[in-house]
């Protein structure tokens, strides 16, 4: 593909001395669209890594994300506990344009696997909290009669029904367009009712959304409003 000869060249331009190199992002799958970028991992055995960067290279935008295997692993490990890495899918799951020494093949290797296994599992009070939220917005917009506060109650109920949709399935969390990717395995209509019926919502007529919203919500364990309780952190001696 010419993407992928077009990021190995900026590589090798910008980084001769590159261990290697991943190209990432939906420019290698079927929903690329005129804008689409390069997402480039490339990995560096020190100094300037780490660092990104958004450029334009061969009237591309490019987004750069230059790491050491040490820094990788240190951006990666935290992301791995808030479920959502996009360094860590753009290696398991893109091209590797170069491997100079044996370490693409060998962070494709872990990437993958740490894919694989998944985020970590749900905990209850995460599971609660997003359930209480879902909760409040419900009553948000029962009461909501402004129609810009409105289409912020209805935004966040969207994406936050996305996200305990995600978290009920175990699985991993996106943002943006990707929040829609995620959850195509797990609940394929999911981001087409919750188009339809915001919609309507918004022109006044919630009785769908509100509906779909406590069937996400009854997946979870139901709305979570009386007895809620979230203690803050505490000082130590």
């Amino acid at each position: 593909m010419d993407e992928i000869n077009l990021a190995r060249a900026l590589v090798l331009e910008r980084h001769p001395d590159a261990r290697a190199a991943f190209l990432g992002g939906s420019v290698l799958t079927s929903r690329r669209t005129a804008r689409s970028d390069l997402d480039v991992v490339v990995l560096l055995g020190g100094p300037p890594a780490p660092y990104r960067e958004s450029l334009r290279y061969g009237n591309w935008p490019v987004e750069l994300f230059v790491h050491t295997e040490e820094s990788w692993h240190s951006f990666v490990t935290p992301e791995i506990v808030r479920r959502n890495s996009a360094v860590l899918s753009m290696c398991a799951e893109g091209a590797l344009l170069l491997d100079a020494d044996g370490t693409g093949e060998r962070m494709a290797d872990t990437a993958k696997r740490l894919m694989a296994a998944g985020p970590p599992p749900v905990t209850d009070t995460a599971l609660e909290d997003a359930r209480y939220a879902l909760t409040d917005l419900l009553d948000d917009l029962a009461a909501c009669t402004v129609a810009g506060e409105r289409l912020f109650v209805v935004a966040e109920l969207v994406r936050r029904s996305g996200e305990l949709a995600l978290l009920t399935h175990g699985t991993w969390a996106g943002g943006g367009k990707w929040l829609a990717r995620r959850l195509e395995p797990v609940a394929p209509d999911l981001a087409a009712r919750l188009d339809e019926t915001a919609q309507a919502a918004l022109r006044g007529a919630p009785a769908g959304l509100t509906s779909l919203v406590t069937e996400v919500l009854d997946a979870a364990g139901g709305p979570v409003w009386e007895g809620y309780r979230r203690s803050g952190p505490r000082k130590t001696a």
